[in-house]
């Protein structure tokens, strides 16, 4: 039996989705679709536009059959741990044989070279690797530059690849199989339309240029060509009931209060705070009034915006190098459903007698994992989740939708 994986975000779902799914669905007689996704809180630091279960719905009317969270833990972070994490929770359904991602290109075997470079690290490319991080690069940037002399790349192609953003997560997926050694097929789908950062409207318009126009106008009309129907649909009705758009800056407050209430000794306990850093947060976070000016005065040559926004959320949920290197040491703990179709609802049969981890298909399935927090690891791991739950839902732009628990009162969502 083939099932199909995808990893995704869903920030909002759009057409580029939905052709994902489409053309990944084409490779073999499928007998669902199964994808991973991030919760309230994506990849970028950012809180999500509207909430993971109305997210979980849009997927399931547009192909997706079962839809399962990524912990809050992974879904915040850096590429590599994003994508070790969502590799991890595909594998441990014990029902996924496949992989489906987009990427700017679609050249699978280039990628899979620049995986298996990065999941073995050869000596001659650590040494190129040390070299660029003395000069000051970012991280991304630094390890770009080092594939790119270690493999020779002399007619610059390979630059091209490793900018672009779906191939940047393409390469770590690839490179999590590879490190693993996991029986997942991989499936590289070019991806159609504007690029990811791309801020320009059309049929297959990026999610960043969905979310900026929709913030800028507050109409769904504005977004409309570049969502199916159904996704629009349900995008309506969370605005209309209060829950959406969340935006982006929407926790400037409670980020800078946390920041000037935190110790020093405190703050560099937090992840990803290193090498004085965590006088620059202090500092900036004393003087500046808003996040636009705290994210300018933090940033630096080594430190892009994309890290400094997953810092701040890592100081605003106190989540410290030892919680991430404990979660890490254990990958996802468990499978939180979000919802399914009649297909969904059958594989989850399957994943019931094959998976391994814990699976939580119900509020009370939450709460009573919740209720193990100090006692074990997928305590920790999900109290961390309904943690970042009860702050989203602040987030809404109504006051009376602002409810908490909702990880323990809502049910997984149908089509």
């Amino acid at each position: 039996m083939a099932v199909l994986g995808i990893v995704a975000e869903f920030n909002p779902f759009h057409n580029g989705h939905r052709h994902l799914i489409e053309e990944a669905g084409k490779a073999e007689d499928f007998a669902a679709i199964v994808c991973v996704m991030s919760g309230n809180f994506v990849q970028r630091g950012e809180p999500a536009l509207c909430n993971k279960w109305a997210r979980a719905r849009m997927a399931l009317n547009c192909g997706a059959d079962l839809v399962i969270e990524i912990p809050f833990c992974f879904a915040a972070r850096s590429a590599y741990y994003f994508a070790r994490a969502a590799v991890q929770l595909l594998s441990r359904t014990g029902v996924v044989t496949h992989i489906a991602f987009g990427s700017e290109n679609g050249n699978i075997q280039t990628l899979k070279k620049m995986a298996a470079i990065l999941a073995h690290e050869p000596q001659q490319y650590k040494t190129i690797l040390k070299k660029n991080l003395s000069r000051g690069l970012s991280f991304p940037l630094a390890r770009s530059k080092s594939l790119q002399e270690f493999t020779d790349n002399s007619d610059g192609e390979l630059e091209n690849i490793l900018l672009g953003s779906n191939n940047i997560l393409a390469i770590e997926y690839l490179r999590v199989i590879e490190e693993e050694n996991l029986a997942l097929v991989p499936l590289g789908i070019p991806r159609k339309g504007s690029k990811y950062h791309s801020t320009k409207l059309s049929t297959f318009s990026s999610a960043t240029a969905i979310r900026n126009a929709l913030n800028s106008s507050g109409k769904t009309e504005a977004i409309a060509a570049a969502m199916p129907a159904a996704s629009l649909e349900i995008l309506a009705e969370e605005i209309q009931h209060g829950r959406a758009p969340v935006l982006p800056d929407a926790l400037e407050q409670a980020i800078l209060f946390k920041l000037r209430s935190l110790h020093i000794k405190d703050l560099e306990k937090i992840y990803e705070i290193s090498e004085g850093l965590e006088y620059r947060f202090k500092e900036a976070a004393v003087s500046c009034g808003n996040l636009d000016e705290l994210r300018k005065s933090i940033k630096s040559k080594r430190y892009s915006l994309t890290r400094i926004n997953r810092t701040l959320l890592y100081s605003l949920f106190s989540l410290s190098k030892n919680q991430a290197a404990h979660f890490d040491k254990h990958g996802p703990l468990y499978l939180h459903i979000l919802g399914f179709s009649a297909k969904g609802r059958k594989i989850l049969q399957e994943i019931k007698i094959k998976s391994k981890v814990k699976i939580l298909n119900r509020g009370s399935d939450v709460r009573k994992a919740c209720n193990q927090a100090g006692l074990s690891s997928s305590g920790d791991m999900i109290a961390l989740d309904v943690y970042a739950g009860d702050i989203y839902s602040l987030l809404f732009p109504d006051p009376k939708a602002r409810t908490g628990a909702l990880d323990f009162t809502t049910s997984p969502v149908k089509p």
